[in-house]
């Protein structure tokens, strides 16, 4: 199995359109002009997951106030993330992606660690695209717990 290719600062960040839950499209070009986090996440409802999820969510008028809009990828079916919302009171758009192309794209699906061993899956990925659409941050194998105040600090948010 070929190595995933990963992203770095200064790329340009790749284009998508996926369904939110409720099956409307969202582009990565609705962003344009803001500052985005987008996130990659194995899948919803899973407790790693509800904690990053719900992370974002309790700091995201913080993110939102300092010009920064937060937008979740995971392979799950909308219904899916449409009862994920519902059930966390998410605020901000998570998107499907089950031919995981857009995952590939970005570099967080492919091989990776898991209790040992080497798995092929969802590497839980973050990165901030700038109003011009480029990369300005690439975080991989990031964890879920802590991972939006290590984000905050990092960001000076």
């Amino acid at each position: 199995m070929s190595a995933t290719t990963r992203l770095s600062v200064g790329d340009p960040a790749p284009a998508f359109t996926l369904p939110d839950a409720q099956d409307n499209a969202v582009s990565l070009s609705d962003y344009a002009g803001r500052k985005v986090i987008v996130y990659f996440y194995p899948a919803a409802a899973t407790p790693g997951c509800t904690k990053q999820a719900c992370d974002f969510r309790d700091n995201l008028a913080e993110l939102n106030d300092s010009g920064i809009d937060v937008v979740g990828i995971s392979p799950d079916k909308p219904a899916k993330l449409a009862k994920f919302v519902a059930d966390e009171g998410l605020t901000f758009p998570l998107l499907s992606d089950p031919e995981k192309k857009v995952l590939t794209e970005w570099g967080a699906f492919g091989e990776k660690k898991m209790y040992g061993k080497t798995v092929t899956g969802v590497i839980r990925s973050t990165f901030l695209v700038d109003e011009n659409g480029t990369i300005a941050a690439a975080q991989y194998n990031v964890r879920a717990t802590g991972h939006v105040a290590k984000l905050r600090r990092d960001l000076s948010v």
